[in-house]
């Protein structure tokens, strides 16, 4: 959350000269309403539901640079899918996602202790970022476009 996917998928998409897609945009509108409001109105659960079937459809249909949302690789099958494609993580430590969100924005998980939720679910799911990741880039302390070519060289691609 706050580690600058979407800006920093934009910029991958232009500088590879191919189309960007973010998984969360997709639900926010298939649903008709904000992430947010799904975890509340319906759960966790259903919202991962809905989340895993985004994914395995943008998985399908693009072929370009493809963000999701953080907590899409907590589901086994996703994992899988990504298995033998290029997928980067962007981390960063707790200090730089105060600095970003102010984790008071309208994150769910987030809803009360923010620092500690953020450190917990960090925990939680660190080691599942990295078991999927093709490479790790640290956006700690560093611009969206110096963030953007650090993925570049991680990946050893050229640019369009």
């Amino acid at each position: 959350m706050g580690v600058g996917k979407s800006t920093v998928g934009q910029l991958l998409a232009e500088r590879l000269g191919v189309g960007y897609r973010d998984t969360d945009e997709d639900i926010v509108t298939a649903e008709g309403r904000a992430i947010a409001d799904i975890f509340v109105a319906e759960g966790e659960p259903v919202f991962r539901a809905i989340e895993k079937r985004a994914v395995r459809t943008a998985l399908a249909e693009h072929e370009g640079v493809l963000a999701l949302g953080g907590g899409a690789i907590l589901d086994a099958e996703t994992r899988g899918l990504l298995a033998g494609r290029q997928v980067v993580y962007l981390s960063m430590d707790v200090e730089e996602a105060v600095k970003r969100t102010g984790l008071n924005a309208a994150r769910p998980l987030l809803a009360i202790n923010p620092r500690k939720q953020w450190r917990e679910l960090m925990e939680a799911r660190r080691h599942l970022y990295e078991e999927v990741a093709t490479a790790v880039v640290a956006t700690d302390d560093r611009t969206p476009e110096e963030v953007t070519q650090a993925a570049l060289d991680a990946l050893e691609l050229k640019e369009a």
